[in-house]
């Protein structure tokens, strides 16, 4: 088929199903002005950025503010901060859902699964401000209830909130009760698809609930598995804002700055919009990287992968 005959199919085409074409116009319309106008303000990385001048007027810099983001002595810390939290959300976050999922799917009875599912739900609607706000009520050494009854029981109060040694296990624990629940949605739904007929076929071979669970469930669900932990590599320099913010101080700051909070820091307190906007599409590249090698990989292992 000629170049002129394929135009002429894909002319009819949109005539035949004109109204879906027309149906896509929101969606289009959304992503062109929110994601990639905006991609224009990343060339405020390469450039000083001086308000009175402008964005056009003021001088190009070029890989300035890279230069002295990676030689800034806090970017060790900031990276390893990061990759460490990233790192602890996906030993322990991510797998999280995977087996409240499947715990959930082998409760029979409706009802008590309906109840359960409404309440692990509910975290996740509630701010992260509340959920911080929680965790001081909780741990406070000054009438938290933690340490009300460890000084009851042991005659001492443990820091919780200052301490940085606290401060990474703390934020998975309020990761894991937040989300853990909301992200059972998607694999309970790739659990409902599986063909029941070959749970049917293993009990007839004699295999138990672990067994069935192991190699037909997980494979099952596989698919699923890959494609949710190919877009989590994306986020791995992204450990959301708020909920670090909230629980940083000066006494933990040590373990706790990411580049989250860092740019705000020198972006919104300090001005330095030019060199924030360095660091952040520093970690735009990166989750880029990641997840065009994890999807590369995910290919190589056998998996269908994004694309």
């Amino acid at each position: 088929m000629t170049g002129k005959d394929q135009q002429h199919s894909f002319l009819t085409r949109m005539r035949r199903e004109k109204w879906m074409y027309v149906l896509l116009i929101p969606g289009l319309l959304y992503f062109l002005i929110f994601k990639y106008v905006p991609m224009w303000g990343a060339l405020l990385a390469f450039k000083n950025y001086q308000p009175f001048l402008g964005f056009f007027k003021s001088e190009w810099v070029g890989l300035e503010h890279f230069r002295v983001f990676f030689a800034n002595p806090e970017f060790g810390m900031l990276l390893s901060n990061t990759l460490m939290l990233s790192f602890l959300n996906m030993v322990f976050f991510f797998p999280a859902p995977i087996i409240l999922a499947l715990l959930l799917n082998e409760v029979r009875l409706a009802l008590f699964k309906r109840t359960i599912q409404t309440l692990i739900y509910v975290p996740h609607f509630i701010s992260m401000v509340i959920v911080a706000s929680l965790t001081y009520v909780f741990l406070t050494t000054e009438g938290g209830i933690v340490n009300e009854y460890l000084y009851k029981w042991t005659g001492q109060k443990i820091d919780f909130l200052s301490q940085p040694d606290w401060f990474r296990p703390i934020i998975i624990l309020q990761t894991i009760w937040k989300e853990c629940g909301w992200g059972t949605i998607i694999f309970l739904a790739a659990l409902a698809a599986v063909d029941v007929e070959q749970y049917e076929a293993a009990i007839m071979d004699g295999a138990n609930r672990w067994k069935q669970i192991w190699h037909i469930t997980l494979p099952s669900i596989s698919s699923t598995i890959v494609i949710l932990l190919i877009l989590r590599m994306g986020n791995v320099l992204d450990n959301g804002f708020e909920q670090i913010y909230l629980m940083l101080n000066p006494l933990n700051r040590s373990v706790a700055e990411v580049f989250d909070t860092y740019v705000y820091m020198v972006g919104i307190t300090q001005g330095a919009f030019s060199y924030s906007t360095a660091v952040g599409l520093f970690k735009s590249i990166v989750g880029i990287i990641l997840v065009l090698g994890t999807n590369w990989l995910a290919k190589r292992f056998g998996h269908s992968g994004l694309y």
